[in-house]
C-alpha cells in the first residue's frame, strides 16, 4: 500500500544499491565492492557532477537506520547539510547539525514530523529500516540500483518477512559503469 502522504504531496522514495544476487553489504558490512571497477557498458548514460549536485539538491530529507549512519560517518558524509533523521534507539554521537535522532513509532515519523515538512524524504538504508518501512506502507517510490557484481553472502536486501506485494515500474537506466537503476511506484489499489 502506498503511503497516505500522497495527499500532502510528499514523497517516500526508497533507495539501495545491492548486488546481482540481492546483497546490500558483505558479512563485514563492508561495501567496497560499489567501487567503480574501471569497467565500461558503452550504451550506458553519463551524468554529470552539474546534474548529480542538482538531483541532490531536490532531496529534501534522508532518513538512515543507525548502522548506515555510522557507516556514512566512517566513509565520508555523503548527505551535506540535508536534514537527516537517524531511526536509532541508540546513543550516538551527533556529528553534524543537521542530524537529529528519532526513537518510536515510524508512521509518526513519516506523518506527523517529516511529511509537513519536506516534500521529497529518502530512504536509504538499512536494509531492516527499509523493511520495517516497507511493511508500513510508507514507502512510495523504489529505487533500486543493481551493481553488476556477485557476493555470494552478505547482508539481504530483502528478508523473509515481506509479504507479497506488486509495484508498478517507472523507469529504468542503464549506467556507462554497469549499473542499472530501476525505479517502482507503489500499485494502487
Amino acid at each position: 500500500m502506498p503511503s497516505e502522504e500522497k495527499a500532502t504531496g510528499s514523497t517516500v522514495t526508497m533507495h539501495v544499491v545491492a548486488s546481482l544476487d540481492g546483497f546490500i553489504a558483505r558479512k563485514d558490512n563492508s561495501v567496497s565492492w560499489l567501487d567503480d571497477d574501471g569497467s565500461i557498458y558503452e550504451a550506458g548514460v553519463s551524468i554529470s557532477a552539474d546534474e548529480i549536485a542538482a538531483f541532490v539538491k531536490s532531496i529534501d530529507c534522508y532518513v538512515l537506520g543507525s548502522r548506515t549512519y555510522e557507516h556514512a560517518l566512517e566513509l565520508g558524509w555523503v548527505y551535506g547539510d540535508t536534514p537527516t533523521v537517524v531511526v536509532t534507539g541508540r546513543k550516538l554521537p551527533q556529528a553534524r547539525e543537521s542530524v537529529e535522532f528519532y526513537s518510536g513509532d515510524l508512521r509518526t515519523l513519516v506523518n506527523e514530523k517529516l511529511a509537513p515538512r519536506y516534500r521529497n524524504i529518502w530512504l536509504v538504508g538499512g536494509a531492516m529500516l527499509c523493511q520495517r518501512f516497507l511493511e508500513l506502507g510508507l514507502v512510495d517510490e523504489i529505487r533500486l540500483t543493481i551493481a553488476p557484481v556477485l557476493l555470494g553472502d552478505g547482508l539481504r536486501l530483502f528478508g523473509g518477512s515481506l509479504t507479497e506485494e506488486r509495484w508498478n515500474l517507472k523507469n529504468v537506466v542503464a549506467y556507462r559503469n554497469g549499473f542499472v537503476e530501476l525505479t517502482y511506484n507503489a500499485a494502487t489499489e
